[in-house]
C-alpha cells in the first residue's frame, strides 16, 4: 500500500483536489494518508462496497475512547442522538421515526413553495454585481428547511450562523477557537428548538416539528434530547451541502459555457447528478470497523477508523467516461455523493429538488451570467464550496 503526504488545507489542493485524487486513482485508489494517519479508499467500487457493508459503521466502538467533550459538551449533547453518528437498533428507530415525518410526499408538497422561494430572490436581486453564494445559494435551503420545520423565516440567518459554526468541527485542523464556538453555538441552537418544540406540544401545527413529536413507530417515540437533536441534524445537514452544490453547480455551468436556454426538465435531472458527481459538496466520510477484516486486500482491524474520499470516487476512471470533463448531458450512474446504505442520506430527495429549482431558475431568469473574478474555495475541507460567486447578472 502507498503511503502519501497531502496536507488537506494546502491551498493547492483546497482549490483543486481532483488533481490528487486522479494521482491516487492511477495508483489503485487505496493508500495510507500520513496526514490523518489512517488507510483511504477513494475509488468507487471499494467505497460503494464499505457503505453497504455493515461490519462498519459511524458509531465509536464502545472500546474504544470516546470523544474528548471538555470545550465541546453542548456539541456532543446533540451528537449523541445524532442518526448520523448511531448504528444498530437505535439507529434504525430514530430513522424510521423520522422518516414517518420526512416523507416524499411531504417534501413533494413544497416544491411549488420552493420553485416560488426562487423566483422571487431572484426578482429581488438588481442587474449588476452580485454574490450568488450570500444573495442565493445560501438563502434558497436554509429557508426551505426552516420552512418545512416550522421556524419563522426571519430566523433563517441566525440559523446560518449557528449551522456554520457547529459543522466547522468536521473540518480539518480546528483551532480550539473554533471548537469553542462551536459549543457556544450548539448551546443557543439547542435552547432556541427546545422552546420551540415546546411550544408545538401545546400549540400544534402543520410542520415537520409537530410532525416529529407526534411520530411513533412500535409505541416509541423520540425523547426530548432526541427531538431536538433531529431538528437541528435537519437543519444542518438540510442546507450545508445544499449550498454548497447550487454554488459549485453554478460555477460549472457558467465556466463551461453551457447554454441552458433549451434545457428540458430531464436535462436539468442529469444536470444535478453530473454536479453530484463531478464537484460535490462533501468530499469525505470515516467509518470504523467492528471485526478483523480483509477487504480488497488490505486488513483492517477491529475498531480501526478508516477514510472514504467520496471527493475522487466521482472522478474514477473505471466508472466514468473522461471523468475530469463536466458533460451536462451525461448517462446518470449512482454516484455515493449522498452515501449509501442504511445511512444514505435521508434528505436527498429534497435537496435534488432545491438545487433542480435553483439552478433553473436561476438560468432562465437571468440571460446573462458572467464572473467577475476565478471563483475561490473556502479552506473548509471536508467540506467543498466556494467562499463567493461574484458574477455580473441581468
Amino acid at each position: 500500500m502507498i503511503i502519501i503526504d497531502q496536507s488537506p488545507v494546502e491551498n493547492d489542493f483546497v482549490q483543486n483536489p481532483y488533481i490528487f485524487y486522479r494521482k491516487i486513482l492511477k495508483k489503485g485508489g487505496i493508500c495510507y494518508w500520513q496526514n490523518y494517519k489512517q488507510k483511504a479508499f477513494f475509488n468507487f467500487e471499494s467505497i460503494n462496497k464499505i457503505f453497504k457493508d455493515k461490519r462498519f459503521g459511524r458509531e465509536v466502538p464502545s472500546n474504544l475512547l470516546q470523544p474528548d467533550e471538555t470545550n465541546l459538551a453542548h456539541f456532543y449533547r446533540i451528537e449523541r442522538n445524532s442518526m448520523l453518528e448511531l448504528e444498530g437498533k437505535r439507529h434504525s428507530r430514530l430513522r424510521g421515526l423520522v422518516l414517518r415525518a420526512f416523507t416524499s410526499k411531504n417534501i413533494r408538497k413544497i416544491s411549488k413553495d420552493i420553485d416560488r422561494l426562487c423566483a422571487s430572490l431572484l426578482d429581488k436581486m438588481d442587474d449588476g454585481d452580485t454574490d450568488l453564494i450570500e444573495c442565493y445559494a445560501k438563502q434558497v435551503p436554509v429557508i426551505t428547511i426552516a420552512s418545512l420545520l416550522g421556524i419563522p423565516e426571519d430566523m433563517s440567518n441566525q440559523l446560518l450562523k449557528w449551522s456554520n459554526a457547529m459543522v466547522a468541527v468536521y473540518q480539518a485542523e480546528i483551532s480550539e477557537n473554533t471548537k469553542n464556538l462551536a459549543n457556544q453555538s450548539s448551546r443557543e441552537f439547542f435552547e432556541y428548538i427546545e422552546e420551540y418544540v415546546n411550544e408545538r406540544r401545546s400549540k400544534p401545527a402543520n410542520d415537520l416539528i409537530t410532525h416529529l413529536i407526534n411520530a411513533e413507530e412500535n409505541n416509541q417515540k423520540l425523547n426530548f434530547d432526541e427531538l431536538v437533536s433531529t431538528c437541528i441534524l435537519l437543519l444542518n445537514a438540510g442546507h450545508e451541502a445544499t449550498v454548497h452544490t447550487i454554488g459549485n453547480g453554478i460555477k460549472a455551468l457558467v465556466a463551461n459555457n453551457i447554454d441552458c436556454r433549451f434545457l428540458k426538465e430531464k436535462d436539468w435531472y442529469n444536470i444535478v447528478e453530473e454536479i453530484l458527481r463531478y464537484d460535490p459538496p462533501l468530499h469525505m466520510f470515516t467509518r470504523y470497523a467492528y471485526e478483523n477484516l480483509i477487504l480488497d486486500n488490505v486488513e483492517i482491524s477491529s475498531g480501526e477508523s478508516i477514510i472514504l474520499v467520496i471527493g475522487a470516487a466521482g472522478h474514477d476512471e473505471k466508472r466514468w467516461y473522461n471523468p475530469s470533463k463536466f458533460i451536462p448531458n451525461r448517462r446518470p450512474l449512482t454516484h455515493n455523493s449522498f452515501g449509501a446504505g442504511v445511512h444514505f442520506c435521508l434528505g436527498a430527495p429534497l435537496a435534488r429538488l432545491e438545487i433542480n429549482y435553483a439552478l433553473k431558475n436561476l438560468f432562465n431568469k437571468k440571460r446573462h451570467i458572467q464572473m467577475l473574478q476565478k471563483p475561490e474555495y473556502a479552506d473548509i475541507y471536508h467540506f467543498h464550496g466556494l467562499k463567493s460567486l461574484n458574477v455580473e447578472i441581468r
